[in-house]
């Protein structure tokens, strides 16, 4: 089994993960993508909902896709947040199956990531989806310190580059503006029945 490791917070869960999920199971022939929600803290700020609404979100988004999937191994309390030590744990999980990891340009390009060597070497595949606003420079930069026998397992996913963020959703929520169709119904319909992200009132 190929399977699909697709990392992040999720807070919230939007339509580009989807999207971004849905292609590179079909770009890279994936049998399933699991959607791995994370507590990490160690590269951006706490997530401002907690694990549990996430992972409710996130069941919500992808009930109607039968590839997709949800892991809750990296928002468990022996999770360190780190993928290097995320992935062994997966491998346990699905002895059998090679792994593709999926993030976006913004991830690789913004952070530093630990012990990325060990990360690449556990995986079959490092697939990066565009991001509006990362160079191709920033992203070659970080490649640029892989070691070439590595290189090769890092691919760019042909898609084009979408806007759409998880910040910009809690911005508009925040100011009291709606999100609708910008997230599944089913993750709006949560957001505005538990009044996340500051919306005040469904609108």
């Amino acid at each position: 089994m190929r399977l699909g490791i697709f990392g992040g917070t999720f807070d919230p869960i939007h339509n580009v993960h989807l999207f971004v999920a849905e292609s590179a199971r079909i770009m890279e022939d994936l049998d399933r993508v699991l959607f791995v929600p994370t507590n990490n803290v160690h590269y951006r700020n706490k997530p401002h909902a907690g694990a549990q609404q996430r992972c409710a979100m996130v069941l919500a988004a992808i009930e109607n896709n039968p590839a997709f999937a949800l892991d809750e191994t990296d928002v468990r309390d022996d999770a360190t947040g780190y993928t290097a030590d995320l992935l062994p744990k997966i491998h346990a999980k699905y002895p059998e199956s090679s792994l593709v990891f999926i993030t976006g340009a913004d991830s690789l390009a913004s952070n530093a990531w630990v012990r990325f060597e060990e990360v690449l070497a556990a995986l079959d595949s490092f697939v990066i989806a565009p991001r509006a606003g990362i160079r191709g420079e920033a992203v070659s930069r970080v490649l640029a310190a892989v070691p070439p026998a590595m290189r090769s397992r890092v691919k760019t996913l042909n898609l084009p580059e979408m806007p759409e963020s998880a910040t910009l959703i809690r911005t508009l929520l925040a100011q009291g503006r709606s999100v609708r169709y910008l997230v599944p119904e089913p993750v709006w319909a949560y957001i505005a029945e538990h009044r996340l992200y500051g919306l005040e009132s469904a609108v």
